[in-house]
């Protein structure tokens, strides 16, 4: 498993933005990370910041906080 893929990342509808925004918030608590005009655009830039964030910390010697949120539900597979 990459470490990425270790933290949780979610993507809602906003309102007030008019837009979809990227979650990730053991990387990046203080809100959103990234809009998008679909759901689908939104994760795609937010799977690549964190990606991103991720080998930038890794490269940089940057301790990265632990992974700590976690769905609500553990998905049920059919």
């Amino acid at each position: 498993m990459k470490t990425e893929d270790r933290y949780h990342e979610l993507v809602q509808w906003s309102e007030e933005d008019g837009l979809y925004v990227g979650f990730c918030p053991d990387l990046f608590p203080a809100g959103g990370a990234c809009h998008g005009k679909t759901s689908l655009a939104a994760y795609k830039a937010l799977c690549e910041i964190v990606a991103d964030t991720v080998a930038t910390a890794e490269a940089e010697g940057i301790k990265l906080p632990p992974p700590r949120t976690r769905p609500m539900m553990e998905p049920v597979l059919a």
